[in-house]
């Protein structure tokens, strides 16, 4: 069985879900999320066709919005509570906290399909930046691991909209791997 076939049956649930209408780190949880096609969540401030995050925005306001929903692995929270930080869901700015999937290991182009109607596409990693250590002095380091290999990025990972309709916390997410290779996930 090769990897592409391991990954597909990956099942896991929406355990968290959250938005925040302004541009703050954290956001505030919710029990369910209304997702727009090519856009985003309804009432979320990365929300939008084009980007949405303020530094991206001062680059070039034009670029597509590859992060209109980050995702992060609720097991990320148990091996920052071993290592002394109290995590919780919605902290780091996520929508959707997952639980039973390997986010990291899928490739660009992944589908999840949450619910009877949402599909997210998978765009690429989100890149932990120095609001992390501002929220938790020490946790850049736990999120963003120096490597002899390179940088490993661990904060998740950023998804686009490709099919909308409602999230409820819970609803149980199917992994559809892309056809063709796989393509390891890099910084978006």
């Amino acid at each position: 069985m090769g990897k592409a076939d391991m990954i597909a049956q990956q099942i896991g649930t929406a355990a968290h879900l959250a938005i925040s209408s302004d541009h703050g780190f954290s956001k505030k949880l919710v029990q369910s999320i209304e997702l727009i096609a090519g856009f985003g969540i309804k009432g979320d401030a990365h929300a939008g066709e084009t980007v949405q995050h303020l530094s991206r925005v001062r680059q070039d306001p034009s670029q597509p919005n590859l992060r209109q929903v980050h995702l992060i692995h609720a097991e990320l929270f148990g091996e920052l509570a071993a290592k002394g930080f109290c995590v919780k869901p919605g902290d780091l700015g996520e929508n959707i906290t997952t639980s039973g999937i390997d986010l990291l290991s899928l490739g660009q182009g992944t589908l999840f399909k949450i619910g009877p109607q949402v599909e997210l596409q998978v765009t690429g990693l989100r890149n932990p930046c120095t609001q992390i250590e501002n929220f938790m002095p020490g946790l850049l380091k736990q999120v963003a691991i120096k490597t002899p290999s390179g940088l490993v990025r661990k904060a998740g990972i950023m998804t686009i909209v490709a099919q909308g309709g409602i999230v409820r916390a819970g609803d149980a997410i199917e992994i559809v791997p892309p056809s063709g290779p796989h393509i390891p996930l890099e910084r978006v």
